[in-house]
């Protein structure tokens, strides 16, 4: 699901062989799929075919599993070329390239607006999928944030689970020196070449690197400002664990080293693997940066299907991702428990697995507060640059630990943008 894993897998993965799938050539319509991470993306959209092929047995799936930069090489390759007759028909984009794509190949992708309803989603997925107020794409994962922390750590400082809920950032830290006085342990895991935490702290203010018209915004950007200052706070009262490295970072909480974890839902298996922690954590509202259009919401990573343009199995395609996953309900209670899926479509909290209690979380409805976050998370304008503006962001982030001047730091970091979008 997440950006952080990338399949190594190459070798296609043809649905043919279940029982759904007696697939002859005498099949009238066989739909490619690219995507990766086989455990995740490539599993879901096995049961996606699955579904579907039994209501449909003349439609077959073939889901090729390729390494994430190795599928954005592809389209791009394919794109930039006009040659589309080697495409997929559905093709699996990570949501902060998509409007690069949607922009830099008008017609590329078939809009879905007359066949989709989009108001069921998760407002901020449309925005990102929207371009001339058509919209393009099936809305799947969300990378919806929280704030994971260790009951047991906070009840030995002397804190409830109450006084982690909607609080802001600065109290944050002051609970931080506190849960370090008294347990010695570090309140977060941070790498600071990372940029992922302020981008989770930006959107969350309703903000992006881009206005809503798609234009750079660094220098008078008041949430990426409040983030900064944020990491510049957090740094200077040394509250956190320093990490290289996603491996490294992840190894700050599994070890039990810090207290707390913000990051997406996706890492919720993750921490549920060290069975020894079990009843100890507890998840929270993400705090707020205080500042105007601050909220508890925010977003890390997630993706969504693209079916395109030029498939000569386009309307099958566009008709099987709106029968599975703009209407079925029962699917999205199926990933959830078995993949850890929480998709974008905001009538599958209704389910029963997003109701259940979870004993790891001390039987916290964990699943139901991100469901109910996901709704709240603001929607912003990714714009065309995104990864190329954040390689500046984290070019500048290994200063503000050395107490650089924040304003300064906007400016460099809009020059340096400037240099690379051109």
């Amino acid at each position: 699901m997440h950006f952080q894993r990338i399949s190594k897998t190459f070798a296609a993965v043809a649905l043919a062989s279940t029982s759904f799938f007696a697939a002859t050539s005498a099949f009238a319509g066989e739909i490619t799929v690219w995507c990766w991470d086989p455990n995740f993306n490539v599993a879901i959209m096995k049961e996606a075919g699955a579904r579907y092929t039994a209501k449909h047995p003349d439609t077959t799936f073939n889901i090729v599993d390729f390494a994430k930069a190795d599928v954005e090489q592809k389209l791009q390759t394919a794109l930039t070329s006009g040659t589309t007759d080697a495409l997929p028909d559905i093709v699996l984009i990570e949501d902060y390239g998509a409007q690069k794509y949607l922009q830099s190949f008008p017609g590329a992708f078939a809009p879905m607006s007359d066949t989709v309803d989009y108001a069921g989603f998760a407002p901020y997925k449309v925005k990102l999928m929207t371009v001339d107020d058509k919209v393009y794409g099936m809305p799947f994962d969300s990378g919806v944030t929280g704030l994971y922390y260790r009951k047991d750590y906070l009840e030995q400082a002397g804190f409830k689970p109450s006084d982690m809920q909607d609080i802001t950032w600065d109290r944050f830290i002051e609970i931080g020196k506190a849960v370090e006085e008294k347990t010695g342990k570090k309140m977060l895991g941070l790498d600071i070449t990372d940029a992922g935490f302020t981008r989770i702290l930006m959107q969350s203010a309703g903000q992006w690197y881009f206005d809503a018209e798609g234009n750079l915004s660094i220098e008078n950007n008041t949430a990426l400002k409040a983030a900064l200052e944020t990491q510049q706070k957090i740094l200077k009262a040394n509250i956190h664990k320093p990490a290289a490295g996603w491996t490294d970072w992840v190894g700050t909480f599994t070890s039990g080293d810090v207290a707390t974890v913000t990051t997406g839902v996706w890492i919720t298996g993750t921490v549920k693997a060290q069975a020894d922690q079990s009843g100890k954590w507890g998840v929270a509202p993400l705090p707020s940066l205080g500042i105007e259009g601050a909220t508890h919401a925010s977003n890390l990573g997630g993706s969504s299907w693209y079916v395109v343009e030029s498939s000569a199995e386009k309307k099958e395609a566009i008709d099987f991702l709106n029968e599975v996953y703009a209407k079925d309900i029962p699917f999205y209670q199926k990933i959830l428990t078995e993949r850890g899926a929480v998709g974008s479509l905001l009538a599958a909290r209704t389910g029963d697995a997003y109701m259940l209690a979870d004993p790891f979380f001390g039987g916290e409805k964990v699943w139901q507060n991100f469901s109910d976050w996901l709704s709240k998370v603001p929607a912003v304008n990714y714009g065309v640059f995104t990864n190329e503006v954040d390689t500046a962001v984290a070019a500048h982030l290994p200063s503000l630990a050395q107490g650089a001047d924040i304003p300064t730091v906007l400016k460099e970091i809009q020059s340096q943008a400037e240099g690379q979008i051109q």
